[in-house]
């Protein structure tokens, strides 16, 4: 049975298991959700009850949440990547992918999405405060990144697929700057990658959806 993949284009945890799947060249049926498949929307709910995406159906077994894709992905349709090494490496790269997700996506979305609240329910305090660890994850992995071109070392893994959509929106929350140059340079260099670049590039016609606006740049 083909695999099914809940998703949407522009949703960053859509794109952190997209690039897994396509730099393995995993074949899988893509479920778009949006009001032109209201089919698939429907499906997604029947499925997962918190309505959250992106989700993996493999041979009838539902798969929620981007972190455990990636690792149903790795077990049972293993390509030629390894995105969870074993071992302290594989230890790192764990810690690395939680704090991408934790501390950069969460504190990105939460700045950046409160405006779409109605005025009486936003969270002023709230969005200050993610702010701020967002600037304190910048500074944390600016002395914690690893030497080698890649968030954990010389292999591409899980950490970059978490890395590569937490580092791209949240520049457009906070932008990155030249004080932050190891965590600039990697940035940089995730958005170079072809799987990445692709991951960009068809989320670029959905940019109108981030409330802030996006930049120009990128």
């Amino acid at each position: 049975m083909t695999l099914q993949f809940f998703g949407h284009p522009f949703s960053s945890y859509t794109q952190k298991v997209l690039i897994a799947l396509w730099a393995d060249e995993t074949p899988f049926e893509y479920r778009m959700l949006d009001d032109e498949h209201p089919d698939n929307v429907a499906e997604l709910r029947r499925r997962w009850p918190f309505w959250k995406f992106p989700l993996l159906v493999d041979d009838g077994q539902t798969v929620a949440e981007s972190t455990p894709i990636i690792e149903h992905l790795q077990a049972h349709h293993h390509g030629p990547n390894s995105w969870i090494p074993g071992g302290e490496q594989g230890r790192r790269v764990r810690f690395l992918d939680r704090f991408f997700d934790i501390y950069v996506m969460t504190n990105m979305q939460k700045a950046g999405l409160d405006i779409l609240r109605p005025e009486a329910k936003r969270d002023p305090y709230g969005v200050e405060q993610a702010r701020k660890e967002l600037l304190t994850a910048y500074d944390w992995l600016e002395e914690n990144l690893a030497d080698g071109p890649w968030a954990a070392g010389e292999d591409f893994t899980l950490a970059d697929c978490a890395a590569a959509p937490s580092l791209f929106y949240a520049d457009w929350v906070e932008e990155i700057l030249p004080k932050w140059p190891r965590l600039k340079t990697y940035r940089s260099r995730l958005l170079a990658h072809p799987i990445v670049a692709r991951a960009v590039d068809e989320g670029r016609p959905y940019r109108n959806f981030f409330p802030l606006g996006a930049p120009d740049r990128d």
